[in-house]
C-alpha cells in the first residue's frame, strides 16, 4: 500500500495545504480509494501522479464541511472522463447518501456509472467488517466528535510465501503460467503426469500490511482499540498541547494525544495531519513545534504535508 495526503489542513485551506483527502494506492490492483474528499480535491488530483480514473471506493469519516464539499465535485468529474466503468462505492456517516443525492439532483448531474452509498454505523456499533474481499478488510469504530464520526482501518490479508523459482527449475517445471498458480499455492498436474503442491515451492505466508485514518476525535478509547498494531495511523492533530481545553471544548485533538493513540495501541508509525491554519511558519507556534510534540511520546512520528507518500510497510507487532 502506498497512502498520499491530498489534504492536511483542518476547517479550510491554506496556501500550503488544502482539507482533508488522503489516497490509499493499491498498486498490485491498479485500485485507489479515498479517504475523506474536501474542498478542492480534485484540484489536488491534478497536482499529483495519482490517477483519478483508479477510484474504487471512497471511505467519510464525517460529514463536515471540509470532510465532504469536493465529493458531489468530483464525482461528477468522474463521470464526465467516462473512466468509471466499475462505478464508485462510499461509505460513510447516514447522511451521506441524501447529501449526496441534494447536490447532484439540485445540480442536474447525472452520474453515467454504478454509484452505492454504504452506512458505516451499523459494522461501527456492532464491530463487524465493514468491507472485504480476497485481499483487504476494512473496519470502522465510533469517534468521539461534535458529530458521528467514524476511523477506518484497512488490513492487508497474509501474502503467500516467496516463490522459489530455482527449486522448481530443479524440478523440471517448465516457466509458464503453471508458475502463477503454483505461487498461488495450488496443486498443478504437469504434461508428464506429475502433480506438484505449490505449496512446497512457496515460503511462510508474509504479513500483509495495515492502515488506520483517524479523523475527526478527541482522544478516546474506542481509537485505541481499533488502531492495536497498526503500521500506520495517520491521526488528526488540530492543536498543540497548550490547547488541549479548546481541543477539548471542540472535540479535536492535539499533537500529544495523537502520540498517545499510538503509543498505547503499539503502532509501527504515526502521521500527523488535520493541522489547525493558525500553526504556520512564522507565527508562534508552527507545525514543527508540533511534530516535536508529539515525537516527545512517539518518536516514529512524520507530519503529514500535501502531496507526502509514504510506503506502508510491516512492523513487528503488526496483528
Amino acid at each position: 500500500m502506498q497512502v498520499t495526503f491530498l489534504g492536511t489542513s483542518s476547517g479550510v485551506p491554506t496556501r500550503a495545504r488544502n482539507v482533508s483527502a488522503v489516497a490509499l494506492r493499491l498498486p498490485q490492483r491498479s485500485e485507489m480509494w479515498l479517504f475523506d474528499c474536501g474542498e478542492g480535491t480534485q484540484h489536488q488530483f491534478l497536482r499529483s501522479d495519482l490517477r483519478l480514473s483508479q477510484l474504487r471506493r471512497v471511505f467519510v469519516t464525517h460529514m463536515h464541511g471540509d470532510h465532504v464539499f469536493g465529493l458531489p465535485g468530483l464525482l461528477a468529474s468522474l463521470g464526465l472522463s467516462g473512466s468509471c466503468q466499475d462505478g464508485v462505492d462510499l461509505y460513510g456517516p447516514d447522511p451521506l447518501e441524501s447529501f449526496l443525492k441534494g447536490a447532484l439532483h439540485t445540480s442536474s448531474t447525472r452520474i453515467g456509472y454504478p454509484l452505492q452509498v454504504h452506512r458505516s454505523r451499523p459494522a461501527a456499533e456492532q464491530g463487524t467488517v465493514l468491507f472485504e474481499d480476497d485481499e483487504l478488510t476494512v473496519r470502522c469504530t465510533p469517534l468521539t466528535h461534535r458529530v458521528p464520526a467514524y476511523a477506518y482501518r484497512v488490513d492487508q490479508k497474509p501474502l503467500a510465501g516467496r516463490f522459489d523459482i530455482d527449486k522448481a527449475r530443479s524440478l523440471g517445471i517448465p516457466p509458464g503460467p503453471v508458475y502463477a498458480r503454483l505461487k498461488r499455492g495450488e496443486s498443478v498436474t504437469l504434461e508428464d503426469g506429475r502433480v506438484i503442491d505449490g505449496t512446497t515451492l512457496c515460503g511462510p505466508e508474509r504479513p500483509g500490511v495495515s492502515v488506520m485514518i483517524c479523523t475527526d476525535t478527541v482522544f478516546c478509547d474506542a481509537a485505541v482499540e481499533l488502531a492495536r498494531g497498526v503500521d500506520l495511523l495517520i491521526h488528526e492533530s488540530t492543536f498543540a498541547h497548550a490547547e488541549a481545553e479548546m481541543a477539548f471544548q471542540k472535540q479535536h485533538s492535539t499533537s500529544t494525544m495523537a502520540a498517545q493513540t499510538a503509543a498505547e495501541a503499539g503502532v509501527g508509525q504515526l502521521a500527523i495531519t488535520h493541522l489547525s491554519p493558525r500553526y504556520v511558519p512564522g507565527n508562534p507556534v508552527s507545525p514543527d513545534d508540533l511534530l516535536k510534540e508529539a515525537q516527545a511520546i512517539f518518536p516514529n512520528t512524520v507530519l503529514a504535508k500535501d502531496f507526502l507518500s509514504l510506503d506502508v510497510t510491516p512492523h513487528c507487532n503488526s496483528s
